[in-house]
C-alpha cells in the first residue's frame, strides 16, 4: 500500500491487477456451521480454483510447525502472516466458504450480522458511501455493502483470497497491500471496516489505526472486529478445558507458529482491552461503542475455540466502533 489517488477519491485498482507489493496479513474468525434465519444464505459455489502444481509445492510446510510463544517485530509478523494466508486460502474457502457465503456481512463467530447490527449505520444510509475492507479475503462483506448502493473497496494481504473474490465475481477494486501503509489518498473514505481482519495479526495494531484515520473523511467511521482480549488467559479450547484460566491476561508475548529452522509461519498478537482503547484514542479516534456480542440461542454450532457452552459463559469478540472527528 502506497499513498496516492486522486484527491477525494482512491485509485483505480481493478480486480485483474492484484499486486504482490503486501507484507503485512490478517486471517477472517473460522467458522463452520450454518446460521438459519438470519441475514442472506450462504450461496458460494464449488469447486474452488486450483493453482499449479508448482504453487502448491512452493506453499507447502515440509513439517507441521511448533507453536511457542516468543517475540515478532512487525516485519517477521508481516511475512509470516501472508504466507499463511496464501497457503491455506484455498483450503479455507472450501471449508468456511458455504457459511460466509458470497455476500454476507458477519462480525463474528457469535454470528452477528451487519444485517441486524448496523453498526457501520442503517442500510440505507449506505448508498453511495465510499467504504473500505480491510482484510476482505474473499469479499463477501464487500460484495454485501455494494448491493446497498455502496462504493467499497475490498483490501487483503493475500493475493490467493482475493483470486477467490474474483472467481466469486466483484463490480468494485481489489487490493492487495499492506494495512499499515494504505495507497489511498488523504481523506478517500466515509467508512472503513474490518470483521477479524489485519488489527489481531500486526505487531503494531497503530500503525493500521492511523492509516485508517488518514484515509477516513472528517466524521468517517471505522469499526472492527477481534478475539476478545480476555480469550487470551484461556485455552483455546470449545469444551470444559477451555473455561479454566491458563496464562496471565497481561502477558502480551505473541503466539507463534514457527518451521523447523524457527522462523516464524503464522503470528498472532495479544493486546489487552485497556490497550485497545489507548491505541484508538492515540491513533486520533474517538471510540463510541463496545460491543461483546452474546451467544445466540439459535447458534448450536461449535468451531475452533468458540462453542455455545464458553459463549454462554465468557465473550469471545469485541467489536470496537471508532470516530473520525
Amino acid at each position: 500500500m502506497r499513498e496516492g489517488a486522486h484527491p477525494g477519491r482512491i485509485a483505480a485498482y481493478p480486480a485483474q491487477n492484484l499486486s504482490h507489493e503486501a507484507t503485512r496479513a490478517w486471517r477472517r474468525p473460522i467458522y463452520d456451521g450454518r446460521r438459519d434465519g438470519v441475514g442472506r444464505k450462504s450461496t458460494t459455489r464449488e469447486p474452488i480454483i486450483q493453482g499449479p502444481a508448482s504453487h502448491q509445492q512452493d506453499t507447502a510446510l515440509d513439517t507441521e510447525p511448533e507453536a511457542t510463544r516468543r517475540d515478532a517485530d512487525v516485519s517477521e509478523s508481516a511475512r509470516a502472516n501472508r504466507g499463511w494466508w496464501d497457503r491455506n486460502a484455498d483450503e479455507y474457502q472450501v471449508e468456511h466458504g458455504t457459511f460466509l457465503g458470497d455476500d454476507r456481512f458477519v462480525w463474528s463467530p457469535e454470528g452477528l450480522d451487519e444485517v441486524e447490527a448496523e453498526l457501520l449505520g442503517p442500510p440505507e444510509d449506505l448508498k453511495g458511501k465510499d467504504v473500505l475492507e480491510i482484510g476482505a479475503g474473499a469479499a463477501q462483506c464487500a460484495r454485501w455493502l455494494a448491493e446497498q448502493g455502496a462504493r467499497p473497496v475490498a483490501l487483503d494481504i493475500s493475493h490467493r483470497q482475493l483470486q477467490h473474490a474474483l472467481r466469486i465475481g466483484t463490480s468494485f477494486p481489489l487490493v492487495c497491500a499492506d494495512a499499515g501503509a494504505l495507497p489511498f489518498a488523504d481523506g478517500s473514505f466515509d467508512l472503513a471496516c474490518s470483521a477479524y481482519g489485519a488489527l489481531p495479526f500486526v505487531a503494531d495494531p497503530r500503525l493500521v489505526l492511523r492509516e485508517v484515520h488518514r484515509v477516513l473523511r472528517p466524521g468517517g467511521r471505522f469499526v472492527f472486529s477481534v478475539t476478545h482480549p480476555i480469550r487470551w488467559a484461556f485455552p483455546d479450547e470449545p469444551g470444559p478445558e477451555g473455561l479454566s484460566v491458563s496464562g496471565s491476561y497481561f502477558d502480551r508475548t505473541p503466539y507463534v507458529e514457527q518451521d523447523e529452522n524457527g522462523h516464524a509461519v503464522y503470528v498472532e498478537h495479544h493486546r489487552t482491552l485497556g490497550d485497545r482503547v489507548r491505541d484508538i484514542a492515540v491513533s486520533g479516534f474517538r471510540l463510541v461503542d463496545l460491543i461483546e456480542p452474546e451467544w445466540p440461542a439459535w447458534n448450536t454450532s461449535e468451531w475452533g475455540g468458540w462453542s455455545p457452552l464458553r459463549g454462554n459463559l465468557i465473550p469471545g469478540t469485541a467489536i470496537f466502533v471508532c470516530v473520525r472527528d
